[in-house]
């Protein structure tokens, strides 16, 4: 199995949300000292909302809960787009919570296992759909279509054992499903290739809203098909 560190731990505030409904955003992040507490937040709309203690979430509806408990995005990632844009990035600007180094965010399978010196462990289940909150904060041409074309999502991950995680954290994988379906694949699948979707079903760790939302499209596709 690999492994890899956290770079840094990062946390926002409540913001003010110009771009959509949500009347406030807590993307901008930025890198805090000390450790960060996580736990189970519980359901999307009527629990915790983020993992991470005083983390805000304002998009109660489409962000945080118990599947989205936790955002991660690789450093490695960032360079590729810091290439692409033409600008420096620093950790936080995607509004993750954990910025890694050396875990392969590409090849992360649904379902996989991060486990922390702490005894955290963390239990990756989709990739980043971005949305106009994050075209804002971007501030670049097409941004939501063209991060959704580069497939460098990220990785959400929900919490199997809570606890505290620092900067300077070893990851490791401790666990990885034989089906392999990995983060990139099923968020490929996901937004462009209708034909594959019965792959995704694959993965038991995927989310049950996600998974809903696949079967109703197989249903419907069955139904067109008649």
């Amino acid at each position: 199995m690999s492994s890899g560190i956290v770079l840094t731990v990062n946390v926002g505030a409540s913001e003010p949300n110009p771009a959509k409904g949500a009347p406030s955003t807590g993307i901008g992040k930025r890198p805090v000292d000390g450790p960060i507490t996580v736990r189970p937040p519980g359901p999307k709309t009527t629990g915790l909302h983020s993992g991470v203690v005083g983390d805000h979430i304002g998009d109660t509806k489409n962000h945080g809960g118990d599947d989205q408990a936790v955002y991660a995005y690789s450093r490695e990632d960032y360079t590729w787009w810091e290439a692409e844009l033409g600008r420096e990035l620093p950790n936080g600007t995607y509004g993750e919570n954990l910025t890694t180094e050396g875990l392969d965010l590409l090849g992360a399978v649904i379902g996989e296992r991060w486990r922390f010196p702490s005894g955290v462990v963390l239990e990756c289940t989709f990739g980043r759909i971005p949305c106009a909150t994050f075209q804002h904060r971007m501030g670049e041409p097409r941004w939501v279509r063209r991060f959704a074309e580069a497939n460098r999502t990220g990785a959400y991950l929900r919490i199997l054992e809570p606890g505290e995680i620092r900067a300077g954290d070893r990851v490791d994988v401790t666990d990885r499903p034989g089906h392999g379906l990995t983060v990139a694949e099923a968020f490929d699948i996901y937004m462009h290739d209708q034909d594959r979707l019965p792959r995704l079903l694959v993965a038991d760790s995927l989310p049950p809203s996600t998974r809903r939302e696949i079967e109703k499209r197989l249903a419907r596709a069955t139904g067109s098909a008649r």
